[in-house]
């Protein structure tokens, strides 16, 4: 069972970093870093302060920030017990991926994802009752996911796991904010 899932991924991985071409690599090289986001984070950071104001904003963003730190830990912790190598280091994929960027640490499962599905989830959750479109917010996993694939640095099993890594690790954290949002600020819509 576990062979032919982790075939099943292999195969998925190579259909869907084959679809790359030199032309776009510049493209996915840049959607790839954190830093490049910075116009969507400070988007989602106005409307965050603008519906939430000032002290409830700062809380949200004190809580995204422990949640960021939780979750990249923690997968670096798993990267490290797995130690399952990234597609761009598979000796059996040699010649086969386009590797278009090349890193030495292990692939299971994507901080990437888990990260950036993680703040997605819990300021979805949070926003959702004052911002009408914010299911956009689901966009920058997807993308910045994806990324990594077409890079040659993540299967789409190490993506999956992140993702669903990422909304558990907000959901466990949406706890405390509720908590404490609850407490410093009853009078704020319940999320």
């Amino acid at each position: 069972m576990l062979d032919s899932l982790l075939q099943l991924d292999r195969d998925v991985f190579i259909f869907l970093n084959s679809l790359g071409s030199e032309k776009w690599d510049a493209l996915w090289m840049f959607l790839t870093k954190q830093f490049n986001w910075i116009p969507v984070f400070l988007i989602i950071f106005y409307f965050t302060f603008k519906e939430l104001k000032w002290r409830h904003a700062l809380l949200a963003i004190v809580i995204i920030a422990l949640l960021i730190t939780i979750t990249d830990q923690s997968t670096n912790f798993f990267k490290h017990y797995f130690e399952r190598l990234r597609p761009c280091n598979a000796p059996d994929l040699e010649g086969i991926v386009r590797a278009v960027k090349q890193r030495s640490s292990f692939s299971f499962f994507s901080g990437h994802a888990s990260n950036s599905m993680a703040s997605a989830f819990f300021l979805y959750t949070i926003l959702k009752p004052y911002v009408k479109h914010i299911w956009i917010i689901f966009l920058w996993p997807l993308v910045f996911a994806y990324s990594r694939i077409y890079l040659g640095l993540h299967y789409p099993l190490d993506i999956l796991t992140g993702y669903v890594w990422g909304i558990l690790m907000a959901s466990v954290v949406l706890v405390l904010y509720r908590y404490l949002r609850k407490k410093y600020f009853p009078q704020s819509k319940k999320v």
